[in-house]
């Protein structure tokens, strides 16, 4: 399994719609980094956030979620509370072939400020807006500007298509837009 490098990622964004909206090159100035670097994609965070909150009292149950336990919030920049966390999404839609899986990590700016990204890998044949959390590990409120670059992608082929793909096994997080919470 190779990490592919920014001239296979541009050829798999502009011909076969890998990363919609594309950005060719990085924009850093003034701005948290965003679009196509050597080996990786940083993707933006969209201006639609939810922030963990006990407010409702809500109990954290992955099978039997309530989004009671989250405030929703659509602005230029939003705080993390401290030692809590938020649900955001990706501007970019993406579309994972059959024989790539990507990895996501969060850009260092965030981390050198105790930010901490959370994706789980996207899978081969999976597609759609990734819904990232976001964690204030300090004991002060953080700040994460929307339409800024938040994590980076990296993508690895496979040395062929795998035989089941997250789309062969309809998988719950199809297609999603948005911040999309648990599932079961």
């Amino acid at each position: 399994m190779s990490v592919m490098p920014d001239t296979w990622i541009r050829q798999m964004a502009m011909d076969h719609g890998m990363i919609e909206p594309f950005v060719g090159s990085q924009h850093r100035e003034g701005v948290i980094s965003y679009g196509l670097s050597s080996y990786g994609y940083d993707a933006r965070v969209a201006d639609d956030f939810r922030i963990f909150t006990d407010v409702n009292n809500a109990v954290v149950d992955p099978k039997n979620f309530s989004s009671d336990s989250f405030v929703s919030r659509q602005a230029d920049e939003c705080i993390v509370p401290p030692n809590s966390f938020m649900l955001a999404h990706t501007i970019e839609y993406f579309r994972i072939p059959r024989d790539v899986l990507v990895i996501c990590l969060g850009k260092s700016t965030y981390a050198r400020c105790g930010i901490v990204v959370n994706v789980t890998p996207l899978e081969p044949g999976w597609e759609g807006q990734v819904t990232i959390e976001i964690s204030n590990t300090t004991p002060l409120p953080a700040r994460i500007y929307a339409r800024e670059g938040i994590c980076q992608f990296l993508f690895f082929k496979g040395a062929s298509p795998c035989e089941t793909s997250y789309a062969d096994r309809s998988g719950k997080y199809m297609s999603q837009c948005g911040v999309t919470m648990p599932q079961m």
